[in-house]
């Protein structure tokens, strides 16, 4: 793993508090970069979760959320800073903020290609893959006991 950039710092809260900074990221990877629906990124979801925001410098970089059913999701880093230790440290933050709840385990729905990224994190694949909005996908989870 790199080491962590100097300047990073990661607050979690609620969609409120980091929803203007979250969407703007979100927008720019999902769906500018990777061309998913505006309508099928943003959800009801987001008011009810704990949302993660890593920032580089003060500037935005990286977001994610965990659901009250402990499902992470909405992953999504820069493409600037990618490969430097953003994305993990988010996961990780929100990882064990389930713990810290007494979740037994987190559940993720994983890009294909990003599957190793959070096999590295400890995240077994669960049953097959799965196309979702014309992206295949596969379950992972990851066991906190």
């Amino acid at each position: 793993m790199n080491a962590m950039p100097d300047g990073l710092v990661l607050r979690t809260g609620d969609w409120a508090t980091l929803g203007a900074a979250a969407a703007a990221i979100r927008i720019a990877v999902f769906v500018d970069e990777q061309r998913f629906p505006l309508d099928e990124e943003m959800d009801a979801a987001d008011a009810g979760a704990l949302h993660a925001l890593a920032e580089l410098h003060g500037a935005p970089a990286g977001t994610g959320r965990l659901l009250p059913d402990d499902r992470i999701g909405r992953m999504a880093v820069l493409a600037a800073h990618r490969g430097a230790g953003v994305g993990g440290l988010i996961l990780e933050t929100l990882v064990a903020h389930a713990r810290a709840r007494g979740a037994p385990r987190v559940s993720l729905s994983s890009q294909l290609p990003a599957c190793a990224f959070y096999a590295r994190h400890g995240f077994e694949p669960v049953g097959g893959v799965y196309d979702d909005t014309g992206v295949q996908h596969r379950t992972m989870v990851r066991r906190l006991g």
